[in-house]
């Protein structure tokens, strides 16, 4: 019997970052004969019946402490339900509930793919059985309990369409607005490009999350492209729902992340698998695109002139490159970053 505990922070499938968690859930639910979630926030679900999901109440404003009292009360009254545990990106819960779950015999694995690390999270670590990222330059990428694992993106969703329908020199940021982005870097990017006359539209769909910090770096980075959003250059759009981020990609000509390595940013895995190409900074794909490729989409600092030529000769690829491109960048994710794959090696872990 594959009994497992899912614990995440938030289960909404209409969530512009977590809601590609929802799919997680759905196809866990698959492998296992039974899966209980608990997460911190609970939108708007589509899963299974037998699917059973406790919310620890932040989407009714509850107070931190019902948070952990809910917590206790979940993880005991489930207690029959699951023999393993698998906290996704929540180091606390492994902190709280570790030494319980130690004591009943329960398996517990951590999904950890942040660059940084805390005591919170070495306390989580410590009780795991496993640990899963998906890059070795994350925090616990070198731990002797640490697996690498395949991102998981759903393919059936995320998937090229008519290629006619993209546009080369149209420009596409999409992601949470944090200093972590760096966007500062491809503003100023923007900005030679705008000098040399190249023709482009810069797209920037993301918001910012509710710290001070996130709201101020947003406020900044529109104050540095304010005279591009005026030329009708840079145009700024709030987040919308993991579903509806498809048709975005596959309307726009180039994917842009300019986050460090460390972590594995899941946009840029959607957007080779709708095709799309992706200008990176992260260190990972040095291993999983080839030399050719690797040397046209990979850039190794944020001079702004680096980033500039890199987008320019992208823009300029011949329809027929463009094509190989989006078929070599697709195969990639089906071969080895697909939703299945990841779910397949997950339960291989957790059920034994």
């Amino acid at each position: 019997m594959k009994k497992v505990l899912f614990i995440t922070q938030k289960i909404d499938r209409n969530d512009d970052v977590l809601g590609v968690y929802h799919s997680w859930a759905e196809e866990l639910g698959k492998k296992t004969d039974k899966l209980n979630i608990i997460c911190l926030y609970k939108g708007e679900c589509n899963l299974d019946k037998k699917i059973g999901v406790f919310s620890l109440g932040k989407e009714d404003g509850v107070s931190r402490i019902k948070y952990i009292y809910r917590f206790y009360k979940y993880i005991w009254l489930l207690r029959n339900e699951y023999e393993s545990v698998f906290v996704h990106m929540n180091p606390i819960y492994i902190a709280l509930g570790g030494l319980f779950w130690k004591l009943a015999g329960k398996k517990i694995f951590l999904w950890y793919n942040h660059p940084m690390g805390n005591v919170m999270a070495r306390t989580a670590v410590f009780f795991s059985d496993k640990v899963f990222c998906t890059s070795p330059q994350s925090f616990f990428g070198k731990n002797k309990k640490t697996i690498i694992m395949p991102v998981g993106i759903n393919i059936d969703v995320f998937k090229p369409k008519d290629f006619s329908t993209s546009v080369s020199n149209k420009l596409l940021f999409l992601g949470r607005i944090s200093p972590i982005k760096k966007i500062e870097f491809l503003i100023e990017a923007i900005e030679i490009l705008y000098l040399r006359g190249i023709d482009f539209t810069l797209l920037i769909v993301g918001s910012p999350s509710d710290s001070k910090r996130d709201i101020k770096y947003y406020e900044d980075i529109k104050e540095k492209a304010r005279k591009l959003v005026g030329l009708g250059r840079v145009i700024f759009k709030d987040s919308v729902s993991n579903r509806e981020v498809v048709n975005i990609y596959n309307d726009t000509g180039l994917f842009i992340n300019l986050t460090p390595s460390g972590s594995f940013d899941k946009t840029i895995l959607e957007a080779m698998s709708c095709g799309l190409p992706v200008l990176v900074t992260n260190k990972v794909f040095l291993s999983i695109f080839s030399e050719s490729v690797a040397n046209l989409l990979i850039f190794k600092d944020y001079l702004p002139t680096v980033i500039a030529d890199k987008i320019q000769k992208i823009i300029d690829l011949k329809r027929d490159e463009r094509l190989l491109l989006r078929d070599c960048l697709r195969k990639i994710v089906v071969d080895q970053h697909s939703l299945e794959k990841l779910v397949n090696k997950l339960i291989n872990f957790i059920s034994t």
